[in-house]
Order: structure tokens, then sequence, then C-alpha cells
């Protein structure tokens, strides 16, 4: 039998542990539950357990996740106010502080910190003080951002703080997290409509785990995941959380360069200051359909084709987590330039090296 396969019980101190350092991680006091699934569990768990019906909420949408957080936040009866920018931006603290004050009962916020599907990172610390000034919960999906860029939960008063391992942590994308603020606790106990004896349930986990003590798991861990979670906080940790975020930075200053030295395409993200450092998102021009030219390159690049309405005219690079180097970009860049005669390999390879090595500094 494999040794992986053969392991002892995940204890519960263990578990409480690895919590520990998630909320390392995080720069945050608070209480940390580590999930049993996909980021998108503690996601709707969030929004469920502190949104009821006569809530109003703002949800500001700058990719496709916010139109997903606006869907749950309608389904539990919540009156939604969506702040909407174009996906190729970043909100501002202006633009929320201006839906704030035009609708003084909001109570809840949903921000998505990097938005990998358009490469677009919002200013979670200028937005989040406004928020706070004004007095409503805010959550943050910090899923592509967390190792990615600073993300100073307690600092920036972000009440609920999601996050998942598959990217830029370079981890397993079946467990995840969420950080609970005292206010949203609060907020979720007073709350009717939250969820109980449910797996969405944040208050099953309250009850049965962090206010017990955390002595007694309330359920079998996926192991695998959680030991997978633990050794990639690890390796974050030995490596240094700023490098990390160095390397992401340098991964897409380093792509944004090289793809401006192509000349046929644009990053879809004009400016640099909103550009995540997860993932980089290409324009194609007209007559060059995005899915054609995705499909023509070697599919083990981290390169893909936009979805929904954006397939024909976006290309996105990934690079975090491990992709997150010079080499990957690299290879990135020698595919486009082969699969765009046009342009000269050299000139665009020295041009990402430099922008890399200037990023690093």
């Amino acid at each position: 039998m494999s040794p992986f396969l053969d392991l002892p019980p995940l204890s519960a101190a263990r578990f409480a542990a690895i919590e520990d350092k998630v909320a390392a991680l995080l720069h945050t006091g608070a209480d940390v539950i580590v999930t049993q699934g996909e980021a998108l569990l503690p996601l709707e768990a969030a929004i469920r357990s502190a949104v009821h019906p006569g809530s109003t909420a703002l949800n500001i949408v700058t990719g496709p996740y916010g139109q997903t957080f606006g869907n749950w936040l309608r389904d539990c009866g919540a009156k939604v106010v969506d702040l909407a920018v174009p996906f190729d931006t970043a909100a501002t603290a202006e633009q929320v502080a201006d839906a704030l004050r035009a609708e003084p009962g909001i109570d809840f916020v949903s921000l998505v910190h990097a938005e990998a599907a358009t490469g677009n990172t919002n200013p979670v610390a200028e937005i989040a003080a406004v928020v706070r000034e004004h007095g409503a919960l805010l959550m943050l999906d910090a899923v592509a951002s967390v190792a990615a860029e600073p993300l100073l939960t307690d600092a920036w008063g972000v009440d609920l703080c999601v996050i998942g391992g598959q990217k830029a942590m370079g981890g397993p994308a079946g467990v995840s997290a969420v950080s609970v603020s005292a206010r949203a606790w609060e907020r979720i106990t007073a709350n009717p409509a939250a969820p109980r004896r449910s797996y969405l349930s944040l208050l099953d986990w309250k009850d049965r785990w962090t206010d017990a003590g955390r002595r007694t798991l309330p359920h079998a861990p996926a192991q695998l995941e959680m030991l997978a979670l633990d050794a990639c906080l690890d390796r974050i940790a030995d490596h240094g959380l700023d490098a990390t975020i160095a390397r992401h930075r340098a991964a897409c200053a380093a792509t944004r360069a090289g793809v401006r030295a192509l000349g046929t395409l644009a990053p879809f993200v004009t400016e640099d200051r909103h550009a995540a450092p997860v993932a980089t998102t290409l324009r194609t021009p007209p007559g060059l359909d995005a899915t054609e030219l995705a499909a023509r390159l070697d599919p083990a690049l981290p390169v893909q084709a936009g979805g929904g309405a954006l397939a024909a005219e976006l290309l996105r690079v990934n690079h975090y987590g491990r992709a997150a180097s010079l080499d990957t970009v690299q290879n990135v860049l020698a595919a486009l330039a082969h699969a765009l005669p046009t342009a000269d390999p050299l000139h665009v390879r020295t041009t990402a090296a430099h922008a890399w090595a200037d990023s690093i500094g």
C-alpha cells in the first residue's frame, strides 16, 4: 500500500496548527476556519451566514466572481446594489464611497481582491477604509491574491477573508479557509437565516470546534489536502512571504513588458497599477481569435482563452505558484512570438528579462 494512503489520522492539534499558520499568512488574530472544499465553499458560506432578508449589500463587480456573489446575495433575500466597473480596470475607493452614500442602508460589501479571470486587482486597503467608516461588513475574496500581494486582514479591517491554496500559494485546490472577525461573528450569530447543521455552516464550526477549544474535530478532515496545505505554508515561510510576493510581481511585470514588445497583442488591463500579479490577460486584435491562438500553443504552457463573452478576444497567462518564474514567462513569450511571426523573439525575451530584473531589484 502506498505510504500516502496509510497515514495515521490527522490530529485536532495538527489541524489547529495549520489554521494558525493560515492566520499568520493573513496577518490576522481573528478566528480562522479551514474548510474542507474548494474556495467557493467558504465564499458561499460567508455570504449565507452574514446576509439575510432585509440586508442591503453592495456587490463590487470587477469580474465573473463578483457576478456569482450577486447571485448568492439575491438568493439570500438581500437588496443588492451592484457596483460594476469595466473588467479592464479596477474599482476605486471613491466609487465605493459614492455607492455607500447613495444607499445608507448597506450593511454588507463583497469584493474580489484579484480577479485572475480578467487580470485586474482592486485597492483593498483604500476600499476597506471607506467600508469600515460606513459601518458595513466587508467580505474579501483573496483566493487569487494571497501570497501574491500584501494581505493585511486586520489592519485593513476585512471581516471575512476567504483564501484558497491553489494559486499563488502553490498548494491544493481541495481545501480553503476563511477568517472571521468578532464583528462578523456577532452578525452571523444574530442572523436567524445563517446555515446551521449544514456543510455551509460557519456557526457549526464555531460551536463544535473554535469555541470548544479546537480539541475534537467535528468530522474527518481531507487529510492529504490538509498535509499539502501545511507543506505549501511551510514553503512560503521558508522562502519568505515578501520574496514570494516579489516573484509574482516580477512575473507580471516581465509578462506585460514582453507582450508589449510582441506588438500584436496588448495587455487587457491597460494600467500597470491595476494588473493582478497572478495572471496577465491579453487582448487580441480584430481578426485574431484568442481561442484559436490558445489552441496553437503547447497545452503544457499556462495559457488559456478567456471565458464567456471574452473567449474570442482574451488570452490569459497564468503566472502563479511555481509558474511565477522567469523561465515560465520566457517560455510563454517564446511560444507567442513563434505563433505571431512578426515579433522578434530575441527582443521580446530581452525586454522581459530586463523587466523581471527591474522588478526584483
